[in-house]
């Protein structure tokens, strides 16, 4: 197994950083055409229906079809936009979802025509923090984006936009706590070494779920996708715009699923590890074979969001609002409290005691999770002062809504013109 010697970064040659950055686009780029494919044929079949399979054998050339129509569409700009942020919105939201990947480690120490190299295009004693506050700066593009437009509808979803991503990432960084705890590190190969030999999704169940969440609310998919909510906003944030400008949002939407995917990988999931069985095999860990592992363990979450997306329906405002601050951000804060006192037993020698913290404090998180959901108030809270629907005779206790009566109704008054 050959873990990166931190005193490799930096000293590579400039060619190889340089295709170690165009490797990086290119893996994205090719997971966000494959991801688009993928989700219309899976969603397909999960409505027991086709998917794409008209353009190429077996519809594989789809995606690429539709980034073509998207760059060849007429690109109209409203009358009404700020027309410098308008163009300025949409490059804001893709450049930090690709600056995010630069951290995120794929893969050991590999050669490279004669170079010893690690398959991550650079790391920082703070990565984490850093992933966290370039994705957090898409949040500019997004509220950039619904105010530029000079259209009420746009606007609005911008702020409900902003304001979902900035709830989700305070759970999100919660957490993160826990593994920094566990880990003594915030460099996202070292995270990944302190796997070697148990996945934190293991020890640290309760904050790989709300981690789960909040990435979800984080790229604002279904059941969260709330800016793009049809029915109340037309469009989204996003509503004014055609054509390559369109297409960035787009791309920045699934480049961020698959940057907080590998994320959730390199915290949770031991990173580029082989999974059991395969790591009993000697060879797992090294060479080029972590890289096929990681992109293993960042398609399973792919599949996630496809899955989620074709099972649930979406929730309203309030209910997701509640979600983030009344469940994600306490359970978060107990389960750092009980870690943290596991931690300090362990720093003093009692490594028994921080066990029985560990699991007692695992099953105490989750049952004050369940605890805390029962309590969400979904309903409409003045539903209890209406009074119930008239129902028609004939069909026992179903409601239906109040019938006129039509022997009492006024006719409408009309006059000559």
């Amino acid at each position: 197994m050959t873990h990166p010697d931190p005193t490799l970064f930096g000293h590579d040659p400039w060619w190889l950083i340089l295709a170690k950055a165009v490797g990086v686009f290119v893996f994205l780029l090719l997971t966000v055409l494959a991801a688009i494919l993928i989700e219309r044929k899976v969603l397909g079949r999960m409505q027991m229906r086709f998917g794409p399979n008209r353009l190429g054998p077996k519809g594989l050339l789809q995606s690429l079809a539709d980034g073509i129509k998207l760059a060849l569409k007429e690109g109209l700009t409203p009358a009404a936009v700020d027309k410098p942020i308008y163009i300025l919105a949409p490059v804001i939201s893709v450049i930090p979802a690709f600056l995010a990947f630069a951290v995120i480690p794929m893969g050991g120490e590999v050669s490279v025509f004669g170079h010893r190299t690690a398959l991550q295009l650079t790391d920082l004693a703070v990565a984490v923090l850093y992933i966290l506050a370039v994705t957090s700066v898409g949040v500019y593009g997004i509220v950039l984006a619904g105010w530029a437009s000079g259209s009420t509808y746009p606007l609005l979803g911008g702020l409900r936009s902003s304001a979902q991503v900035v709830s989700y990432e305070i759970a999100m960084a919660l957490s993160f706590v826990t593994v920094f705890l566990y880990a003594g590190t915030m460099s996202t190969s070292g995270i990944v070494a302190a796997q070697n030999r148990t996945w934190f999704v293991f020890l640290l169940l309760p904050s790989f779920l709300v981690y789960v969440v909040s990435m979800v609310g984080e790229t604002n998919r279904a059941p969260f996708d709330l800016p793009e909510a049809e029915g109340e906003l037309v469009g989204g944030f996003h509503t004014e715009y055609s054509s390559l400008k369109f297409a960035m949002f787009m791309l920045a939407e699934y480049v961020n699923m698959t940057t907080v995917s590998a994320l959730a990988t390199t915290m949770f999931l031991g990173g580029w590890h082989a999974p059991w069985p395969i790591s009993l095999w000697d060879g797992a860990n090294s060479g080029w074979w972590p890289l096929l592992w990681f992109t293993g363990k960042v398609w399973a979450f792919m599949f996630l969001y496809i899955w989620l997306r074709g099972t649930l329906p979406r929730l309203r405002y309030d209910q997701f609002m509640a979600i983030g601050w009344k469940l994600l951000i306490p359970v978060s804060l107990a389960w750092i409290m009980i870690l943290s006192t596991s931690q300090s037993l362990r720093a003093h020698g009692s490594d028994l005691w921080a066990t029985v913290m560990v699991v007692g404090g695992t099953l105490v998180t989750l049952l004050l999770a369940v605890v805390l959901w029962r309590n969400l108030r979904f309903r409409d809270p003045g539903a209890a002062e209406r009074p119930l629907p008239d129902t028609v005779p004939g069909t026992g206790t179903f409601p239906v809504p109040p019938l006129p009566d039509r022997a009492t109704t006024k006719p409408r008054e009309t006059t000559d013109a």
